[in-house]
């Protein structure tokens, strides 16, 4: 089996933390922004389709800012995540503006996946060792049910503007995931980093290696029915408890398959270096590091020339 596998951008959210739509902010002189390498990246890994998960009304911007360079690269789709994107028989609650989650974005784009797919976060740059571990595994075939994550260092992921979110994975001894425990307020730490869960009343350490999950993850056949049937439990059972808020999270249907017997997820470690501009100050780190990958001749001046 060698059939190209598709890319899935989440690229709907706004960045309200970084003050504006941070997923088209350049990071290099040439004007390029972190689809563009993330794009590059998986093209050079082997994927053969790209498809972006935005918001309607920013399109125009998401056109522009792409441009028709990468087109003709790498077959380019859009898909649109919208409140109204829900199966007959159910309502957007009423005054419900928040969208429903990154597993409702990626649900988005299945129409427009016809195969092996990986999905990642726009705003996030992610070292191309990451892809190259996602294509590998989705073009080498096997069992349909079972799919990967591409897991980082802790120490890799972290920005000292700030806390982060990071889901910290377990695994057993034959390197398939067992777990993901959603740390909302993380920091950096000698030799690893801390997490508080009482607003800073007291710190738990991981040490540095933990893997932590980034939101790249490579799915394979198998998990496309189980979109649509979890999405839907969703709206039956979690919206009604809190019908502002409630979201419906991509990690949330990996875990479900491995909870329920229903599929295994290998963990790809990687010791690639997260950048992101979770705060307006990162930005600063993130063109600096692109400089230097430039420099060292991980990319060329001109991404697609």
């Amino acid at each position: 089996m060698n059939t190209k596998p598709t890319l899935v951008i989440m690229a709907a959210g706004m960045g309200s933390r970084f003050g504006g739509n941070k997923q088209i902010a350049p990071v290099d002189d040439a004007g390029h922004i972190i689809i563009d390498f993330s794009i590059y990246d998986a093209v050079r890994a082997g994927f053969g389709k790209v498809v972006c998960v935005i918001k309607p009304e920013m399109e125009a911007d998401f056109r522009r800012a792409i441009g028709d360079n990468i087109a003709r690269h790498v077959e380019l789709k859009y898909a649109w995540q919208t409140l109204d994107n829900i199966p007959a028989g159910y309502a957007i609650p009423e005054d419900r503006a928040k969208p429903w989650g990154t597993g409702h974005a990626t649900l988005c784009a299945l129409k427009e996946v016809d195969g092996p797919f990986a999905v990642i976060n726009a705003d996030d740059f992610y070292g191309r060792d990451a892809f190259r571990a996602a294509a590998e595994f989705l073009m080498a075939g096997g069992d349909e049910n079972e799919h990967a994550m591409v897991g980082y260092n802790i120490e890799n992921t972290l920005t000292e503007n700030g806390t982060v979110s990071r889901g910290v994975c377990a695994g057993d001894a034959e390197g398939y995931l067992t777990d993901i425990t959603e740390r909302t307020v993380i920091e950096p730490r000698e030799g690893g980093a801390a997490f508080t869960e009482d607003g800073g009343a007291s710190w738990t350490f991981i040490p540095a290696g933990t893997p932590v999950s980034m939101n790249l993850w490579a799915f394979r056949s198998g998990v496309l029915e189980a979109f649509p049937r979890m999405f839907e439990d969703f709206l039956k059972n979690d919206v009604p408890r809190n019908p502002m808020k409630a979201e419906f999270y991509l990690p949330n249907v990996p875990k479900a398959l491995i909870a329920g017997g229903r599929g295994r997820v290998r963990l790809l470690k990687t010791d690639e270096r997260w950048y992101g501009m979770t705060y307006r100050e990162d930005a600063e780190k993130v063109r600096g590091a692109i400089r230097a990958m430039k420099d060292a001749g991980v990319y060329p001046e001109k991404l697609w020339d």
